[in-house]
């Protein structure tokens, strides 16, 4: 006969299932008696697990409860969630990128060897279509936890001009754009917050001593770094129509918009290029005014300049 505790997760496992199991054939399945079964089923109530009792075969099944509580997986599955949640990871379904990466996180902690091996096979085998610079699922699991953690992260990083620099920080939290990964993060030696891009850094190993987080920045703030703060360029420019008007025209990780009045946005956006600033906002539709910096105005001048040449006259 099972010990009490290892019978619980026997039954547990069975109750999850998708099937009714009648008393008999549980007691059947765990070795022990009919009055046991409803013993075990009562601790596993008490446990939080919501076990609903199936009238007309006097059995029972796993039911949905209030809260999700602990699920127990076998091989297969357990290597089938962790292929999903690093694909959700990846971005490829919106607005769970985030919580898949804790998801993942929590699991890989505990996942036998003989499982990562079979998962990393799949991810090398997998094809899958790029929305943005690739992140390595290790690298991407090893500051999600440092952020968990309230570990001290130091790293190689390489800015967007290609100069290297190590840089070591307090982690906060990881931001997902769509396009890209970005470490949101105090950096000790600047004294001041500051967004990394995930692509760009390699942690180095062992993680610093534990740490009390900050008062975190505003998503305004964020939203700013994560905007312009990772590109080669960051303009500052004024458009002359609502911010609502001029949201519409840009994705939260394209640009931070602030209103200056009812008739005049702020626009602080970047890019790794002057031509690519001056066409979009060629292409904005909006009357605009740029306040930063002086290399933009001159650029917009000369693409102004080579586009009326080539438009042959009337």
């Amino acid at each position: 006969m099972l010990e009490t505790s290892a019978r619980l997760l026997r039954l547990l496992s069975l109750l999850q299932q998708p099937k009714e199991w009648s008393g008999a054939a549980l007691a059947e399945e765990l070795g022990v008696g009919v009055r046991t079964v409803r013993r075990d089923v009562d601790k596993l109530r008490n446990l939080g697990y919501p076990v609903d009792a199936v009238s007309g075969v006097a059995g029972y099944r796993l039911g949905a409860g209030a809260s999700l509580p602990p699920l127990l997986l076998d091989d297969e599955e357990a290597v089938a969630v962790a292929v999903g949640l690093r694909a959700a990871a990846t971005g490829t379904v919106a607005g769970t990128e985030e919580s898949s990466v804790r998801a993942l996180t929590k699991l890989e902690q505990v996942l036998p060897s003989r499982l990562r091996h079979r998962i990393e096979l799949l991810q090398q085998i997998a094809v899958t279509p790029e929305s943005g610079p690739a992140v390595q699922p290790d690298i991407l699991l090893a500051v999600a936890a440092t952020c968990r953690d309230h570990q001290r992260l130091r790293f190689d990083y390489r800015n967007h001009d290609g100069t290297a620099t190590t840089r070591t920080t307090e982690p906060h939290r990881l931001v997902h754009t769509g396009r890209r990964w970005y470490l949101v993060a105090w950096d000790l030696d600047r004294e001041d917050w500051r967004t990394f891009r995930l692509d760009r850094l390699e942690p180095r190993i062992p993680t610093g001593p534990r740490f009390t987080p900050r008062e975190a920045p505003d998503l305004a703030s964020t939203i700013r770094g994560v905007a312009s703060g990772a590109y080669r360029h960051q303009a500052r420019i004024l458009v002359r129509a609502p911010a609502e008007q001029v949201a519409d025209r840009y994705g939260t990780h394209v640009a931070a918009v602030t209103p200056i009045d009812e008739a005049t946005t702020l626009v602080e956006t970047g890019a790794n290029s002057l031509e690519h600033l001056a066409l979009h906002l060629g292409a904005l539709g909006l009357p605009f005014e740029v306040q930063s910096p002086p290399e933009l105005v001159d650029c917009i001048r000369e693409l102004t300049t080579r586009l009326m040449e080539s438009v042959p006259p009337l």
